[in-house]
């Protein structure tokens, strides 16, 4: 009886693929045919009648939708079609799965005690709206496919098959290496023009920019051996962690936007009409995207994992494409990915902003919610600390270690450090790709990124 619910994230991609494949061939045109598609699902896994619900609510959630715990189907192909945006929550408990669970501990609710006990045990896990940080790590811990997070191409699919909509995908910096040794940015650029995207831009050259908004800032409010600060630059999970459960040391963080939502910013800005989509090996960014002040920057965001299952689906085979390179994002940018990337690339700018510069940059990198849970609470008690930036990542490595990703966190890393090293631009302050947007901005210098007082009010949160 177990076993048909075991190894239910492998079966979740089954189920997405082929909802890829039906929707994107035309074969998804009613209730019928997605009543078929769980029917086939059921068959294909020895699934039993009464699973039937638990199985639709799966490809409801595929389709970025909320589980309703019904047998049956009624719009959910027409509120794909009109989808402006995939709403909360993001992560989601799914109902059939639990009873069938032998674990005298829900895995689930253990991958969640340092995120502030969001989870408790009742016939299974319980998501808490307020206190859920959207980290992921609660997902694949389910073998048995109780907890899925929303999937959000099938709403796209229809855009990119509009010849009057430009598309643009932005890629986080972890995307290196994670469909294959032979797969280089460059055909992954090809892949995406192929399934209809305008372009590819790699979200490490936005990095760049936030990195020196950052680096100034750091200048500024750093001027003696007390001052400390926090970057907000890049990770949703350290950020909300630490707005909701620090208040004290939250006005110490750095007010910018992430990398993320500034590739959508600038991309509305620059072209009329475009929508972006964000590529991730979180969940997350996914939670970041329809936070109140950030609507409307991102449209839509996917994982590696099921950016792996549409490639597959409609049988791209990425080694086998010419590819389509361009040199976008320093050294320091591209090195956001893992843990310390974020610290090197903004000690690198103040240092070229002021050499001379008697309180250096010391920081303090850590990475998992524990370690980062562990010095906020430092931070709180400690009136002396030999550290004056402070770097944190929800996923253990960073981004590379995110629960999305292809591959282990050691050659993840690897490629990252690789990727970097390739680039021609060795750090932020040498991307001319920079300079090259801020004057169609009508922006002269670098400075202006916090000097000029539009610029940097479209690099803030609020």
């Amino acid at each position: 009886m177990v076993n048909r619910f075991s190894n239910f994230q492998e079966k979740r991609m089954y189920i997405f693929g082929e909802l890829v494949k039906r929707y994107w061939s035309g074969q998804l045109k009613d209730v019928n045919d997605l009543n078929d598609l769980a029917q086939d699902i059921k068959e294909e896994f020895d699934f039993e009648d009464n699973d039937i619900p638990f199985i639709k609510d799966h490809i409801r959630i595929a389709m970025g939708l909320d589980p309703s715990g019904s047998d049956g189907f009624k719009d959910e192909l027409d509120l794909i079609k009109n989808f402006k945006e995939v709403t909360f929550p993001v992560v989601s408990r799914v109902d059939g799965a639990c009873e069938y669970c032998e674990e005298t501990d829900c895995k689930s609710i253990e991958e969640c005690k340092y995120e502030a006990h969001i989870y408790k045990r009742d016939q299974g896990p319980v998501i808490v709206g307020d206190k859920c940080l959207s980290c992921g790590a609660c997902i694949p811990s389910c073998d048995f496919g109780a907890i899925a997070d929303k999937i959000e191409f099938l709403p796209l699919i229809d855009l990119l098959k509009d010849d009057k909509t430009d598309v643009y995908v932005t890629v986080a910096p972890a995307i290196v290496g994670q469909f294959g040794d032979n797969v280089s940015m460059g055909k992954l650029r090809t892949a995406f023009k192929l399934l209809g995207f305008k372009d590819m831009i790699e979200v490490a050259l936005f990095a760049d920019i936030l990195t020196i908004k950052e680096a100034i800032e750091f200048n500024h409010l750093v001027q003696s051996e007390d001052d400390f600060f926090l970057t907000s630059c890049c990770c949703p999970i350290w950020f909300n962690l630490t707005k909701k459960n620090y208040p004290n040391i939250f006005k110490y963080m750095s007010p910018s936007i992430s990398p993320m939502i500034a590739s959508g910013r600038f991309l509305k800005k620059l072209y009329k009409d475009v929508k972006v989509v964000f590529i991730a090996p979180c969940v997350a960014k996914k939670a970041e995207t329809k936070e109140p002040t950030l609507k409307g920057d991102i449209d839509f965001v996917l994982n590696f994992r099921e950016l792996k299952e549409i490639f597959n689906a409609l049988q791209i085979d990425l080694a086998e494409l010419t590819p389509n390179d361009k040199d976008q994002a320093s050294f320091g940018g591209r090195v956001y990915a893992r843990t310390g990337g974020v610290s090197f690339s903004v000690k690198t700018v103040v240092n070229r902003l002021a050499p001379r510069r008697l309180i250096k940059l010391k920081s303090k990198k850590v990475d998992g919610v524990q370690d980062c849970k562990k010095v906020l609470d430092d931070l709180s008690v400690n009136d002396t600390i030999d550290y004056n930036f402070i770097e944190g990542m929800g996923c253990k490595g960073g981004c590379v270690g995110g629960p999305k990703t292809n591959i282990e966190v050691e050659k993840a890393t690897k490629y990252v450090n690789d990727f970097g090293e390739d680039s021609l631009i060795m750090t932020p302050f040498d991307n001319l790709n920079l300079l090259k947007i801020l004057k169609q901005l009508g922006l002269e210098s670098i400075e202006d990124i916090v000097e000029n007082e539009e610029m940097f009010n479209f690099l803030t949160r609020e």
